[in-house]
């Protein structure tokens, strides 16, 4: 039989142990690994022993602990054979970090076993051919046999390729594809989705790290939110600190306190270094990776030293097929990456856009969620970029990095209502664009984005729309948007939906537009009868603030349409920190 480098037969005697290990802990584990594998699927004769007593004091309903077997092997005068009670000892304490994957590492005493019977097999068809008058007919029917026997056996158990990770289309559609609640944000707002993967992308000295140092942080218990957004709180975070871990730590130790020694230890594992492997060559990695050190959530930190190359398609592909698999193991994936260096001097205002992050177009592809840092190193003042979104898009924000600290805040704020009660005349799609954009000339794709925002504040009740006018350019009327009395009165309730905000900053005012009424009879009949129906509930609700106020004279003016209106753009950062 072929040896390994060790010069033993293939086979992983942890692994065994782990697997009996944790069956005798846990009964329910025993049906699990039962439909994985066979008594003989052991290498180590005692384990195959052990793993019978088991199944016999399952079948019986009786305990598998070590008190339990101790006495049934006692009983069957095999517990000498075993190594005696000690080493039924020696498995349970073999199974105590691992004690819920029994079933994987059972994965791996089957395929062991699999490579022992094809190694086997091929020493007996090297034999066979060299006997004299052999015949290679009977030699290729007795391989396919063998070949043919041992694949009819692994889709009788239910664990070969083809049946491991398939579920009938009910299960499908209510359990895979039900909802849960995101890993970080809110449902109607995710940041990063459960079972998907989040890419934090940004030139060097933006504060990736340290967004991610925040997240990690609450993951485990020690802070319920990041960015003024939730965080679900996981289990066990595996933290692979392959870019500068010196740097990392001393990033990490600014948020750390005495009294958080307790849950560090117990739930944050970092791995120093560059990985044993790239994960490009060796795709099942991660999940290795995960399982072996029991974390729910994987942090890869940063993408460049994980994988060969990130500009080779081929090689993008196949890390994501590493990172597909670990997300099908339930373990949440973040990762931490640069931007093109060719794209580093562009404008500081300038929207980024998914072509602006390094490697392959297979590496975003493949993301749920890509957030854009946009920056100078060491900047207190970034821009957040939601470039891939999962429900709706997050920002354009600014956050404040504290670097002393090593806390992150969102500057203040107002939502578009604020805008919209700003707007005499009403706030249209284009305008918006203009506030949240900081372009003069917004492009079809924000207007759009703006005129999904003012809809949003329709349906809730918040707004109304009055819609414009045909006539062509220059002729027409662009369709408006007026707050509604929940928008006037002060003692209106809050609003249940979340609001849409930007940040807040001056920007030149907007374009002035006609005041002529609209050509259509009919049309000028609807729009006089919303300005009347608000100017009546401003009336009921009274002068409600100085800027309701300063509204009402600046109507009763006869060229009021024409008085300049102050617009809010979300992106002036230097503008802001003076």
């Amino acid at each position: 039989m072929f040896i390994d480098a060790t010069g033993e037969p293939l086979n992983d005697i942890g692994a065994e142990q782990v697997v009996l290990g944790s069956c005798m802990l846990n009964p329910d584990a025993v049906d699990a690994v039962r439909a994985v594998l066979e008594p003989g699927d052991f290498f180590r004769p005692a384990h195959e022993t052990v793993w019978r007593a088991i199944l016999a004091q399952r079948a019986s309903d009786a305990p598998s602990d070590t008190i339990g077997l101790t006495d049934h092997l006692r009983s069957s005068g095999e517990l000498g054979r075993v190594g005696g009670a000690h080493y039924l000892h020696t498995l349970v304490s073999a199974a105590l970090p691992a004690t819920g994957n029994a079933e994987y590492y059972a994965g791996i005493v089957l395929r062991l076993k699999e490579l022992r019977t094809l190694q086997a097999s091929g020493i007996r068809t090297a034999v066979a051919a060299c006997t004299p008058g052999a015949d290679p007919e009977d030699i290729r029917t007795a391989v396919e046999a063998e070949l043919r026997a041992a694949h009819e056996r692994k889709l009788a158990s239910g664990t070969s390729a083809f049946s491991r990770y398939s579920v009938d289309g009910w299960d499908f559609v209510t359990t895979t594809g039900a909802e849960k609640e995101p890993l970080w944000g809110t449902r109607e707002k995710t940041a990063w989705a459960d079972g998907e993967s989040l890419m934090i992308v940004g030139p060097p000295g933006v504060g990736k790290t340290t967004i991610a140092h925040q997240v990690v942080l609450a993951r485990i218990g020690l802070g319920t939110q990041a960015l003024g957004m939730p965080v679900t709180e996981g289990e066990r975070v595996l933290y692979l600190a392959m870019d500068r871990p010196k740097q990392i730590a001393r990033a990490m130790a600014r948020l750390i306190r005495p009294e958080h020694e307790k849950q560090l230890r117990e739930r944050l594992v970092v791995w120093q270094g560059p990985l044993a492997a790239s994960l490009d060559k060796r795709p099942d990695l991660l999940a290795e990776l995960a399982a072996f050190h029991r974390a729910d959530t994987i942090v890869i930190d940063s993408l460049k030293d994980a994988v060969s190359t990130l500009v080779d398609d081929a090689l993008a592909v196949a890390f994501h097929n590493a990172r597909s698999r670990a997300l099908r193991e339930g373990v949440q994936i973040m990762e931490l990456h640069h931007q093109r260096k060719a794209t580093a001097d562009a404008p500081r205002g300038q929207r980024p856009t998914l072509d602006r992050v390094y490697g392959s177009t297979w590496l975003t592809s493949g993301a749920g969620s890509v957030i854009f840092l946009a920056g100078e190193a060491g900047d207190p003042a970034v821009t957040l970029h939601h470039l891939k979104t999962v429900t709706g898009e997050i920002g354009p924000l600014t956050v404040i990095h504290d670097h002393q600290a090593g806390t992150s805040t969102v500057e203040e704020t107002i939502d578009i209502s604020e805008l919209l009660r700003a707007s005499i005349d009403g706030l249209t799609a284009k305008r918006l664009a203009v506030a949240m954009s900081g372009d003069n000339k917004p492009e079809a794709g924000p207007v759009q984005k703006a005129r999904r925002r003012l809809e949003d504040l329709v349906k809730a009740g918040l707004a109304v729309k009055v819609d414009g006018a045909a006539g062509g350019r220059g002729g027409g009327k662009e369709t408006r948007y007026l707050p509604s009395a929940r928008h006037i009165e002060p003692s209106a309730p809050p609003a249940t939906a979340e609001q849409p905000v930007i940040p807040l900053a001056p920007a030149p005012a907007p374009p002035q537009f006609e005041t002529a009424p609209p050509a259509d009879p009919a049309q000028a009949a609807r729009v006089a009868a919303a300005t009347s129906r608000v100017g009546t509930q401003r009336a009921a609700a009274g002068a409600t603030s100085p800027r309701a106020e300063r509204s009402r004279v600046r109507s009763l003016t006869p060229d009021a349409v024409a008085v300049p209106q102050t617009v809010l753009a979300p992106h002036a950062p230097q503008q802001n920190r003076r």
